[in-house]
């Protein structure tokens, strides 16, 4: 029998068999997932009384909260695409994505008032700025009809974040997102005894799939407005919050927290890290300042919806303390649904001996249906059904693969690959380090060699001389860095908080060209 795939599904399951269950905590409020349902109903209709056709793209400008998780199932109940902007991007930025989406619809939050006024002024073409429940008000609760729905319909788009070039809209299916939703839930813990934590923004990457994963398992979801240590803490320990997803970042500002040990955090038995390479040293330490919480790393790109990839604790039993550091680190295997390969230039594989490195091309049901309105660009991510990630990486005999470093950004240095991301994560064990950034600057015998710029943790001292003998311990001689500048500054970074590298890496080329005019 062919029932088509949809997100919805995983409401309907929600109401169904979860209905008088809380579904989700936002702010002061909480609602079942009965009242979840109704909702996201009455914004789909109400989508429709105000003239919102299949294939209109409606935007929204918020932070987490129920309102954006209803989003995500209302809008595509009206058979619009859900565009979920991100909040930290400058109005230029938001206006060139407004206009290359099309999108006929923001629905912003009040914060957003101020940036709403300028970009009305500059995005004439969006035809209706409203607040959502100016929309949810003019619904009425309608279930969706999932036989007329067409699986392979854009439901979302997602704005990559321009870190390596111009944004470009990942567009995904109907079809691709329940399957994805359907490879996170498999990933799950003792689903049955979750509280999920969204300190992921939803509006990024699909909020690592949790949304609809989260909502088809009838999971409690609360959400966090906007990180911050204490906030998060709060929401812990007043919900008995269980599982979260963060970047390195974000479970580095939760190790620091002066106020850490001052919050019940017992019921935490799961922390992933996704986003940006993780370390074994941080995996240590979140466990050691979560006890009773197993850190695991992940994988994945805003093409593939984004999770591909995940370690679980299983995957580490038997292994000395060191080897189950550096296997939970990973960035992991294969979810269900994805095929992963590590290639070279001519695309075939790799030997899997944790040490020749190659790109990581990725075949699935999560590979995203293509970049939206941009043919060309989605034919060269694409070799055949193979989707080209651009992410260097090693693998061996099980699937594992550990990310080494972006394509572009791997240094050549007299003939040797140095991996960025390895020597970053080397300078970030050291316990003065806040944050750090590897790039390639040009060097007269080498040809390349590693530049580090170092931000410290307030009020904490590291000398040149302290940094390099602590990275002596931990890398061979030819990956250490051959300059390094101390900032006090935080590093620069996009809207997704990824770091500009390619804009660091310019100052040393752009002094380089200098030196030769003058």
């Amino acid at each position: 029998m062919f029932v088509p795939l949809t997100p919805l599904r995983c409401l309907h399951r929600a109401v169904d068999l979860y209905g008088s269950r809380i579904g989700v905590v936002s702010g002061g409020r909480q609602f079942t997932y009965a009242e979840l349902g109704e909702r996201a109903e009455r914004l789909a209709t109400g989508l429709q009384k105000l003239g919102v056709a299949a294939g209109d793209r409606v935007a929204y400008l918020s932070y987490n909260n129920h309102q954006l998780l209803e989003a995500y199932f209302g809008v595509i109940q009206a058979r619009a695409i859900l565009l979920p902007l991100n909040v930290r991007l400058s109005v230029p930025e938001l206006a060139a994505i407004l206009r290359d989406s099309g999108a006929i619809m923001v629905i912003f939050e009040d914060d957003f008032a101020d940036t709403v006024r300028v970009l009305r002024r500059n995005c004439p073409e969006v035809q209706h700025w409203v607040a959502h429940e100016e929309v949810v008000d003019q619904g009425c609760p309608q279930r969706a009809d999932i036989f007329t729905y067409d699986e392979m319909a854009i439901a979302e788009i997602f704005y990559t974040s321009g870190s390596t070039g111009v944004p470009k809209g990942v567009a995904l299916s109907h079809r691709t997102l329940y399957l994805h939703a359907l490879g996170v839930a498999l990933e799950y813990r003792d689903p049955e005894l979750m509280v999920d934590l969204h300190t992921i923004p939803l509006y990024h990457a699909n909020g690592w799939g949790h949304p609809h994963a989260s909502t088809m398992l009838g999971i409690k979801q609360v959400m966090v407005r906007r990180f911050e240590p204490t906030e998060v803490f709060r929401l812990v320990q007043e919900h008995m919050a269980t599982n979260m997803c963060v970047v390195p970042a974000m479970a580095n500002a939760l190790i620091d927290a002066p106020d850490r040990d001052q919050w019940d955090l017992s019921s935490l038995k799961t922390m992933n890290i996704g986003g940006a390479a993780s370390s074994p040293e941080l995996v240590e330490r979140v466990e050691r300042a979560f006890p009773g919480c197993q850190c695991m790393g992940g994988y994945g790109l805003t093409e593939t919806s984004p999770v591909i990839t995940m370690v679980q604790p299983l995957d580490a039993i038997g292994l000395s303390d060191e080897q189950r550091g550096e296997r939970l680190a990973m960035t992991g295997r294969a979810v269900a649904g994805a095929t992963i390969r590590v290639v070279d230039a001519n695309l075939n594989d790799v030997p899997r001996d944790r040490k020749t490195m190659g790109e990581v091309i990725v075949m699935g049901d999560q590979v995203m249906d293509g970049y939206f309105g941009d043919p060309e660009a989605t034919r060269n991510a694409m070799s055949g059904p193979w989707l080209h990630s651009g992410d260097m990486a090693v693998w061996d005999n099980d699937g594992y693969i550990q990310i080494v470093d972006r394509k572009k950004q791997i240094i050549i240095s007299g003939g040797e690959n140095i991996s960025s991301l390895e020597v970053e994560m080397a300078i970030s064990a050291h316990p003065a380090v806040s944050e750090c950034a590897v790039v390639a600057a040009p060097d007269p015998k080498w040809g390349e060699v590693p530049a580090a710029i170092v931000v410290l943790k307030d009020n904490r001292s590291l000398t040149l001389e302290e940094l390099l003998g602590f990275l002596r311990e931990r890398l061979s001689g030819f990956k250490l860095p051959r300059i390094v500048e101390f900032w006090s500054d935080p590093l620069p970074k996009t809207g997704t908080g990824k770091i500009r590298k390619n804009e660091l890496r310019e100052r040393f080329w752009v002094r380089k060209a200098t030196r030769v005019q003058g």
